[in-house]
């Protein structure tokens, strides 16, 4: 009887706990009304607004205030703080549209609003904005905010995308220029020599040069494309990895940048977008660059001993900024690669074989002759010719050019295709550069005649060096050592050119 009497009491608790919670489901259901809505809750002017702060439930809060000067941060007033991250961050609240609205709400916390994962503080003169951000609705995965008006907002575009927890995010970091047009390049450190871009000059043999630096008042060609590659490496420089962004002149001894180890100086003209004649003004971009010295003076001692020597890090900074960048070690490569010799040409010969018209050959003591002329559609054709095949079409010539009453056809030589000899000729590069005389055996000599009134032929001699490579000889000077493969594969395209006319 107890047993019964018992269980429908525990009955009896049931029931009572089960309508209270229908009741008060049913309550909440009337107290809270979910209506679609494109309503503006926030209009918040940007150039009203005098601090700005978010704070984040878990990684802390960053908070800024603007001066006289400009924005600053509340924490330290010499950090250098973008004006225009801050500007994109308080546009989004100067028309805050939403697409539901949740009434007389009565429990944050269903949506995540007891504790939100972030707050944004906005102060004007006026008034003061505090809007939390909450948790994600299930269906449609958009963010519930509150403004702290009683209700409960979704928005589809969620302000958390805009900001960070990183101080590093809202730096004014430096920037490094396009280069329109490069008047000249310096370079002071490790390298001290100067670069200058000259349009149609007679200093090279092929159009394409416009780089050049002097040597003992001779121009010298540069590669283009090494030194637009070295120009495009510093317009696009990572420059948002700080190590510092006031350095002190302590700061600058301990990261090498008090005596760079290269400063490099790019001087160029850009239009004047201001300017209704699209006038060029004149820029000026100046980039220092370093390594660690006590870290380098580690691995050069770890080197030394044979033993593995532990990364250096490696820094930029531009003009006299007091941001000091990390660099990676690809860009230090790059830009600490800026010798003559890392910027020049790398093949032998780097003209357009189109120009070439004439080439004389000497291979194993024998001297060959390959000559060509222009077709119908200007395209070169190519012909095998000895000196005396040579010597006996000028004699046919001459005799046809005084006779007046009879004219013979003179056989057409077979034409040539110097594909191979083109493609091995190109791939003549150099592993190194040398000046040495050379003291070993003639691999092959060749005498490129040029459609170039500056420089009419350019001689190449190559000589063996070592089982592995070549000396070049151009002009009479030693240039590079290239491989002894490449000028091998030169040395048979020649030779089936010769075994082709057997």
């Amino acid at each position: 009887m107890k047993r019964f009497k018992k269980l429908g009491v525990l009955l009896g608790i049931l029931v009572v706990v089960c309508i209270a919670t229908f009741a008060l489901t049913h309550y909440e259901e009337e107290q809270e009304q979910i209506k679609n809505s494109d309503e503006i809750i926030l209009q918040i002017p940007a150039d009203t607004v005098i601090s700005l702060s978010w704070e984040y439930a878990e990684e802390g809060n960053l908070a800024f205030h603007k001066g006289e000067d400009g924005w600053l941060y509340d924490e330290d007033e010499y950090f250098p703080v973008s004006e225009e991250k801050v500007n994109d961050i308080l546009s989004e609240f100067e028309a805050f549209g939403v697409t539901f609205i949740i009434e007389n709400v009565t429990d944050y916390s269903q949506y995540g609003l007891d504790e939100p994962e972030m707050t944004f503080h906005i102060g004007t003169e006026e008034t003061s904005y505090d809007i939390k951000l909450g948790a994600f609705s299930t269906m449609d995965q958009q963010r519930y905010i509150d403004i702290s008006d009683g209700n409960v907002y979704l928005v589809s575009e969620d302000p958390m995308d805009y900001v960070s927890a990183s101080l590093s995010d809202m730096i004014l970091d430096d920037d490094t220029p396009g280069f329109e047009n490069v008047v000249d390049i310096r370079f002071e450190g490790t390298e001290n020599y100067m670069i200058q871009r000259l349009e149609d000059t007679n200093y090279s043999y092929s159009d394409d040069d416009v780089y050049f630096t002097q040597k003992n008042g001779e121009y010298l060609p540069l590669d283009k494309s090494a030194v637009t590659q070295y120009l495009n490496t510093i317009t696009s420089l990572d420059l948002l990895t700080y190590v510092t962004y006031n350095a002190t002149e302590e700061e600058l001894t301990e990261y090498g940048l008090d005596e760079p180890e290269l400063t490099v100086t790019v001087n160029y003209t850009q239009m004047d977008q201001a300017s209704e004649d699209q006038e060029q003004i004149p820029g000026t971009c100046v980039i220092h660059i370093s390594r660690n010295p006590e870290e380098l003076a580690a691995a050069e001692e770890a080197e030394a001993k044979g033993e593995n020597a532990e990364a250096v890090s490696m820094y930029v900074r531009v003009g006299d900024s007091q941001i000091v960048y990390d660099l990676d070690s690809v860009d230090y490569g790059i830009l600490s690669d800026a010798s003559y010799d890392d910027l020049r040409h790398q093949e032998v010969f780097w003209a357009d074989f189109a120009d070439v018209t004439q080439i004389d050959i000497t291979l194993e003591d024998t001297e060959h002759t390959l000559i060509s002329e222009l077709d119908d559609d200007e395209e070169r054709v190519w012909y095998y010719q000895t000196e005396e095949i040579l010597a006996e079409a000028t004699e046919e010539t001459t005799e046809d050019a005084e006779e007046t009453t009879e004219t013979e056809a003179i056989e057409e030589p077979e034409t040539l295709d110097l594909t191979d000899f083109e493609d091995s000729l190109n791939a003549l590069s150099a592993n190194s550069f040398t000046a040495e005389i050379p003291t070993e055996k003639e691999e092959i000599r060749f005498t490129l005649h040029l459609d170039n009134e500056s420089f009419p032929t350019v001689e190449i001699v190559l000589y063996r060096y070592s089982g592995t490579e070549c000396l070049a000889v151009v002009d009479g000077e030693s240039v590079s050592l290239v491989p002894r493969a490449s000028v091998m594969e030169l040395v048979e395209a020649v030779q089936t050119i010769v075994l082709s006319q057997a």
